[in-house]
């Protein structure tokens, strides 16, 4: 499956240090059974929730920090200066940004608010209990994505403009097959059409005899 990239579910917050602890950037990236806004575009808008049971298989070993989703930009990895944990809320991070000139300056902007959303990135299993899709009568998104699992998180990166809702939107050839079949008849239906046209076919054979 491609990979997905979602603003995060909050504002990034500062909770600042003292001489003996250095300032930590935290917030959380997902948060669970949270309807999100319109995404997509066009025939295919959603909106999009995911399972407080999503994380149980995903893997988060190595996990980094990045600024703006740049690999050359690296602020933090996991098992180093990046935490996460999954609470009854969703998924959390902890990222003590390095005493480098640009974690330096990531503090400094988010304290002044330049700098306050965040995103992640991640795939889902490629199959089809992985995620659920439904129909809705929202005009303006008619489509419900439900992610029932998450095998992999990337990176949480804070990014000065999120790509979110339209841009990074990237959905996998399996889901679009289930938003299609939504849009066809139930199978009873098919075989009724079929049925019918049978009948209609066969009464005017006889017609023509």
């Amino acid at each position: 499956m491609p990979k997905e990239i979602r603003m995060a579910a909050a504002p990034m917050q500062i909770r600042d240090g003292d001489d003996d602890h250095p300032a930590v950037i935290e917030g959380y990236a997902l948060k669970f059974n949270r309807k999100s806004d319109p995404m997509g575009f066009g025939d295919y808008s959603f909106r999009e929730q995911i399972d407080p049971h999503a994380l149980d298989n995903a893997d988060m070993s190595n996990v980094v920090a990045l600024f703006n989703h740049d690999q050359n930009q690296v602020l933090g990895r996991t098992g180093i200066n990046l935490q996460l944990s999954v609470d009854d809320t969703g998924l959390k991070y902890t990222l003590t940004p390095p005493d480098t000139q640009l974690g330096r300056d990531l503090l400094e902007n988010v304290r002044q608010g330049i700098i306050s959303q965040s995103s992640f990135a991640f795939t889902i299993p490629d199959d089809t209990d992985a995620q659920k899709w439904t129909r809705d009568g929202d005009i303006e998104a008619p489509y419900n994505r439900l992610i029932r699992s998450i095998d992999h998180i990337y990176d949480v990166s804070p990014v000065t403009t999120p790509a979110y809702p339209d841009t990074e939107v990237k959905v996998g050839a399996r889901s679009l097959e289930q938003i299609k079949a939504l849009d066809q008849p139930p199978e009873w239906e098919l075989k009724r059409r079929k049925m019918l046209y049978q009948l209609n076919k066969e009464d005017l054979l006889k017609g023509i005899e």
